[in-house]
């Protein structure tokens, strides 16, 4: 079972986190929110001025993002947006997503990935995907092999552990079968592998493409989007430090690809921490309870769960 930190409300005893600009997209003016830490152990998000319902907080653009196995020729490899016509192979939707993509998919392209994607078909995983695009983006040099360090980290059991090792022995033998050195791997470890692993566990978000139009969505304060399947799965720096709450006063959602936006779903006053559902927030307490447990690794104690609703 793995763990996420504990969430947290008193933003009287935070105390200022600063975070890279690249890592998030701004408004103008910058978004009113800042990360802090308390005096008990854990980061959250919080207002800095009040909040009106309905309010863009922010938009973020992913540190990693990969499709789903059954999208991988349905949107495009690098924003996910859906494309007009499905492709043979992997396609994008732009000269400039094929471009902003070109790096890693220049060390992709050197191996053969079918093993990979087959396993983790028929295993049904999602994670490690994300984990190969981030090790071909380190091969390339986009970034350091310790980029997502930042990142609280799940706590993985010894018999999870052990699971990991198949997915992790393919990865490493398809760079080793393909024209990439040993010294360009060197950094692709066991220890690398389940720590990034267990960083994406708990901060990716499965990426669902809205239904609607951008304006409307806006104007809606229901913490239930109308959405079709999942395109693929995405981490990004900011959004993961907001915290859980079955009744939260934020959500994050897509339009048409994988640039999220966060808005406030009620007013927020200044100071207040800013929160977001990790589930349906339409399920009962104890389904909620289940998930949250067995998914995260915490008992929610919110407002919403206290009191049995």
């Amino acid at each position: 079972m793995f763990q996420i930190v504990r969430y947290f409300r008193y933003a009287s005893k935070a105390k200022n986190l600063h975070l890279h600009s690249t890592f998030f997209t701004t408004t103008t003016p910058p978004p009113p929110i800042e990360v802090a830490l308390t005096e008990s152990t854990g980061r959250g998000v919080f207002a800095t001025r009040p909040i009106g319902a309905g309010e863009l907080i922010h938009k973020a653009k992913p540190v990693v993002s990969h499709p789903t196995i059954s999208s991988l020729n349905s949107v495009c490899y690098y924003c996910l947006k859906k494309l007009h016509l499905a492709k043979s192979n992997i396609g994008f939707c732009s000269h400039e997503c094929e471009d902003q993509a070109k790096a890693f998919c220049k060390i992709e392209k050197k191996g053969d990935w079918s093993a990979f994607n087959d396993y983790c078909r028929t295993q049904g995983l999602k994670y490690p995907l994300l984990v190969k695009r981030l090790a071909c983006m380190v091969i390339s040099r986009a970034v350091s092999a310790d980029y997502l360090d930042i990142l609280q980290p799940a706590s993985l059991s010894t018999h999870m552990l052990s699971l990991l090792e198949d997915e992790f022995l393919l990865l490493r033998n398809t760079f080793e079968t393909s024209d990439i050195t040993n010294e360009e791997i060197s950094f692709l470890t066991m220890q690398w592998y389940t720590g990034v692993l267990a960083r994406i566990r708990i901060n990716a978000f499965r990426v669902e493409v809205a239904v609607g139009s951008y304006e409307d969505l806006l104007l809606s304060a229901a913490a239930s989007v109308a959405a079709e399947a999942a395109v693929g799965n995405a981490v990004y720096m900011l959004p993961s430090f907001y915290n859980h709450d079955c009744d939260p006063n934020a959500h994050i959602l897509w339009i048409e690809n994988t640039s999220a936006r966060l808005k406030a779903l009620r007013d927020i006053q200044a100071g207040e921490e800013l929160t977001i559902c990790y589930i349906d927030a339409s399920m009962d307490r104890d389904a909620r309870q289940t998930i949250l447990y067995e998914g995260f690794g915490f008992r929610c104690n919110c407002l919403r769960c206290s009191s049995n609703d």
